[in-house]
Parts: structure tokens; sequence; C-alpha cells
């Protein structure tokens, strides 16, 4: 699956320099792809610290709160200023689960999270690129393989989740829409982090 994946996505080298500064719903930034340079033990455990506790994380949490609100969900929090308190509590403790659950996998099994800009040129290209790329991880030779600890811990926290959710969303089913959106919302997050760069330079020029 994963060299399927990497046939999709294109084979780009990579570099560990950021490319630009990250808006805050784009936590984790982007880097381009030149020569990729695996993370030592100290720059993982300072990118999963400001990936999972920096302000980015919860502009985020901020932001899955007021989409649930919108959408009165789960449906026994309400919709006043409490159940929005409650929420974000509930978007921010996932956050934050799935950051350490994440650390924690990528650690073990040598796995890079960060997102790689494709180098590639071509609206499609880069965008088949991004998307694959929710399902890969480098490795420490910079190696492209499943992305068992993002995909895994997306799970993991789907279904951890559960134990404070209310009647109508502790369900099994649930845990699944939970995650099915937790990887939708990576695959739109990762589209935007591939393009961003030159939206950015489009709005430097006007």
């Amino acid at each position: 699956m994963a060299a399927a994946l990497t046939a999709v996505a294109g084979t780009a080298p990579a570099q560990d320099t950021p490319a630009f500064e990250p808006t805050p719903i784009v936590a984790r930034g982007v880097l381009q792809s030149l020569e990729f340079t695996p993370m030592t033990s100290s720059e993982r455990l300072r990118h999963y610290l400001t990936g999972t506790f920096g302000p980015g994380s919860f502009a985020t949490a901020v932001a899955h709160a007021g989409l649930d609100q919108l959408r009165e969900s789960p449906t026994e929090w309400g919709q006043d200023g409490g159940a929005f308190a409650q929420r974000l509590g509930n978007a921010y403790a996932k956050h934050a689960i799935r950051g350490t659950l994440e650390y924690g996998a990528s650690s073990a099994l040598h796995q890079d999270d960060r997102y790689f800009a494709s180098g590639e040129t071509g609206f499609w290209r880069r965008t088949k690129y991004a998307i694959a790329s929710v399902f890969l991880a480098r490795r420490d030779d910079g190696q492209r393989t499943f992305a068992t600890a993002r995909i895994g811990s997306a799970a993991g926290t789907a279904f951890i989740s559960r134990a404070w959710q209310p009647a109508s969303t502790s369900g099994a089913g649930n845990a699944a829409s939970s995650f099915g959106f937790t990887i939708a919302s990576d695959l739109g997050t990762n589209v935007i982090r591939e393009f961003w760069p030159d939206l950015k330079r489009r709005f430097h020029r006007n």
C-alpha cells in the first residue's frame, strides 16, 4: 500500500528548512522537499510540544469547537456559552491525545510526520501528493512508508474520546465517524499546506 501511495505522490526529495510561518490552522508548517534530514530526539520533542500545545493548536481547537457548536453536536451539550466551552475542551483534549499518541508511536517507529512540500508543478499532481501524504510518512532514511503513527493515533483518539461523550455520540459508529472526519480534516490541511506558499506570494504582490 505504501508503495502504491508513493507512486501516486511522486518521489520528491526533502529538506529540513521551514518554507513559511504556519497559519494558526496549519499548525505544523511546511518543509521544502530538497534534502531530508531526520529529526533528533530533541527536535522531535520540540515538534510535538509546539504542534500539540502551541498557539496554533488552540486556534485549531477553537475552529473545531465552533463547527460543532453550529451543528449542535453533541445535542446534549446545547448551544449556550457553557456548551461552547465544553466543546472547546472536547476538541482540545482530542487534539492533545492524538498529538501524544502520534509522538509516542512515531518515535518508536522512527517515522517523521512533518509535511514536506512536493516540489512538483501542476495543480493535480500537487493535490495528489498532498492527499497521499496523509497516509505516508518518512523513515529515518528518507523513504516513504505507511503512516502508521498518524493514522493509528487518529483511530485511537476517536475511540478514546468516546469515554466522555454523551449517549448520542458515544458509540463505535460515532468513533468511526470521528476518525473519518479527522482524516478528511488532515486531507484538507495538507492541500492548504501544499499551496499556501503560492497563495502567500500572491497576497504579498497585491
